[in-house]
């Protein structure tokens, strides 16, 4: 269970390409003035309607004062959002921010359906991801009165942003969301602006899970996006979607570096170099071989910008003075 759990989790991570937004050309100012920059934010309005990543309609008369949370990356959006006091129920997965692990605990995928309609929540934020062992369960929240909006499973940074801004506007907090965004962006700004001047990209392999069964994440993944956005070549792109991939084929392709994207076994940077024939492998030559917190990259919430900036370390660390 615990691998399929890890496999699941990894599911979550998704694909694609980060849209910069676009700018005006400056016009010139008279009088020698500067110009006065005014940032329009938009607040919500209740009563309000809203549509679900399933296509449901969800009105809300006013801003929900008691809510639950079925996904650790929704739990993240909700309390950088600072509705800690409105959270009342969370998956038994969830460990951010620490606040979360005082929550009452509803279940994992496998949630209870009784415990969330008795807890009479004014509305559940699911997760498109669990629709297929779920979709039963929700309906039975639904069934029994309980507002479900179903959120996105956001394939790369702007569904993110979107997804934020989107639960932002349905708890009456736009204008925090919006500005969790804001940060966000100016953080993959910068990531991207040091790793730019890289002079030699590297060969990057990410594993999310180990021996006997090595996962990795080719081309049309949220991993392979966020490569792309560091400058790194991803050794598995040659492959589609999350694949196994065999340890003597890992030596084959002869990384630079090797990113470690699971927690779940106890001295894995070391247990990696140790691997048959893996002395071999430039990033252990190299002593490149990095554990990355998978959750930073996995949950599709405002850690994401972090998450970039943690593989680009790994990757580069002298461009970020390390």
């Amino acid at each position: 269970m615990k691998k399929l759990w890890q496999l699941w989790m990894a599911s979550a991570l998704a694909v694609l390409l980060l849209v910069g937004c676009g700018q005006e050309e400056a016009k010139p100012v008279e009088n020698n003035e500067s110009p006065q920059v005014e940032t329009a934010v938009e607040e919500t309005e209740f009563p309000i309607t809203i549509t679900d990543a399933v296509g449901n309609d969800i009105t809300l008369e006013e801003a929900p004062k008691t809510i639950v949370s079925m996904m650790p990356s929704n739990t993240e959006i909700l309390f950088a959002l600072g509705l800690n006091e409105e959270i009342i129920g969370v998956n038994d997965y969830d460990n951010y921010p620490e606040e979360a692990l005082e929550k009452e605990k509803i279940g994992g995928q496998e949630f209870n359906v009784e415990k969330i309609v008795s807890m009479n929540p004014d509305i559940v934020f699911a997760h498109e991801s669990s629709l297929g062992m779920g979709e039963a369960g929700l309906q039975q929240i639904r069934d029994a009165g309980v507002k479900v909006f179903v959120v996105k499973n956001a394939a790369d940074f702007n569904e993110t942003y979107t997804t934020i801004e989107q639960i932002g506007r349905a708890t009456g907090k736009l204008a925090e969301a919006q500005k969790i965004v804001e940060d966000m962006k100016a953080k993959v700004e910068e990531v991207k602006e040091k790793v730019a001047k890289v002079e030699t990209k590297k060969t990057v392999f990410v594993e999310t899970s180990d021996v006997p069964e090595i996962y990795t994440p080719g081309k049309g993944t949220f991993m392979q996006e966020i490569l792309d956005m560091v400058n790194a070549e991803n050794i598995a792109a040659d492959q589609e979607g999350w694949f196994k991939i065999e340890p003597e084929e890992i030596v084959s392709r002869n990384p630079d570096v090797i990113i470690v994207m699971y927690s779940y076994v106890p001295g894995i940077v070391e247990s990696v170099k140790a691997r048959d024939g893996f002395a071999s492998i430039t990033a252990v030559k190299n002593d490149a071989v990095v554990q990355v917190d998978e959750n930073l990259t996995s949950r599709t919430g405002p850690r994401l910008a972090e998450g970039l900036e943690e593989v680009a370390k790994a990757i580069y660390p002298e461009a970020f003075g390390e």
